[in-house]
This record gives structure tokens, sequence and C-alpha cells, in this order.
């Protein structure tokens, strides 16, 4: 992991580490493999914060490295629960969330960050706990709630890219930052094909009991 760290390849004459590169090429695949519902999402999931936990941790970024192990966890998760989920014919089954679900992820996002950059703060773990917080936090709800096929996990991960983008700039790391536009891209592609999936699965379910 050392010879991933020191050594890699200039673009535009920024240098980026091959834990870099490789990491967040993955995690860009991950999302492309998510608008698709694919299994594959998981594994690759777990390929990508493994080699991103070093990167942030060498970056000094306490909050973001933490986040790598803390997904690792849910990508087991969430592995596990599309394969008991899957749909022959429409794959993954996917729903809109309701009012409350809307409101608990909302509540969760903004007191968990609070929470988490204090925290970050008090430990001298991160020389920008607040933003550092938000993307830990968004990613974390983000993925618990692509594990369970929640719509709106999209939409909190444009929050976190909207966070993501001047903090990696501000990090130095300038290629993970364009991946993080690129994931803008992506998350909107997402967020319409999975409700156009969460359509059908509704006008599915209604025709049968209806």
């Amino acid at each position: 992991m050392h010879v991933l760290l020191e050594q890699g390849l200039v673009i535009f004459g920024q240098r980026i580490a091959w834990a870099e590169l490789f990491g967040q090429v993955f995690a860009l695949a991950v999302v492309f493999l998510a608008q698709r519902r694919s299994l594959w999402t998981w594994p690759v999931q777990l390929a990508s914060v493994s080699l991103l936990f070093v990167v942030y941790l060498s970056a000094d970024l306490g909050g973001l490295a933490t986040r790598q192990v803390v997904v690792g966890l849910i990508a087991v998760y969430g592995w596990f629960a599309w394969v008991r989920r899957r749909d022959p014919v429409f794959g993954v089954v996917v729903r809109r969330g309701s009012t409350l679900e809307r409101l608990a992820v909302v509540v969760a996002f903004a007191v968990g960050t609070v929470a988490f950059a204090l925290v970050l703060d008090a430990l001298d773990a991160s020389w920008a706990p607040w933003p550092d917080a938000a993307i830990f936090i968004g990613t974390i709800l983000a993925f618990a709630l692509q594990g369970i096929g929640l719509v709106e996990f999209w939409l909190v991960w444009l929050a976190v890219d909207a966070i993501g983008v001047p903090l990696q700039i501000s990090s130095g790391l300038y290629f993970s930052a364009a991946i993080y536009v690129v994931f803008a891209g992506l998350v909107v592609y997402g967020w319409i094909d999975w409700n156009r999936a969460a359509r059908r699965t509704a006008d599915r379910r209604g025709s049968l009991t209806a």
C-alpha cells in the first residue's frame, strides 16, 4: 500500500497517487453499478474504501478516513440485503421513501453532522471538521438508504458532492474533486432511473392487489 501512495502519475501538473486514482475510479464505478442495481456494486465498493482509507488518512482527513471503514461495513450489509431482495424481472426492488422517512433522513443528516464535527474538532482529527463531518454522515446515510432500496439516497449523494468538491480542492486532491463532479452527473441520472424503477414496482404491486 505504501507504493500505491508514493507512486502514481502526473495529470495537468498534479501528482495523483495510484491509491487515489484507483480508489476514486472504483468509487465512480460504484455509482455506475448502483444506477443499474448490480450486485457488483458492493464488492467494488469494498475495494474502493480499502484504497481511499489510506489516501484520506495520509491527507489528515480523519472524518473521510473513518467514513471508509463504516462504508465498508455497510457494503457488506448492502450486498447481503440486495441478494435477498433481488427480483428476477425487475432486479433489486426499490421504492420512494415516505414523508416520515424523508424527514428522518434530514434530521439525521443535520444532527449527525453537528455531533461528528464536534468530535473531530475535539480530537483535532481534521483541519476542516464541519465539511468533513457532513461528508461522513451524508455518505453513511446514502449507503444505508441505498442498501434498503430508497430512491432518496441519490439526493443525499448530491449534497455530499456539493460539499465534497471544495473540500477536496482545498486538500490538494484535485483528481478526487474532478471525480466528485462526475459523480454529480451520474447521481442525477441515477435519481431519474431509480424513480422510474420505483414507479414500475408500485404499478406492478397495484396491479397485483387490484
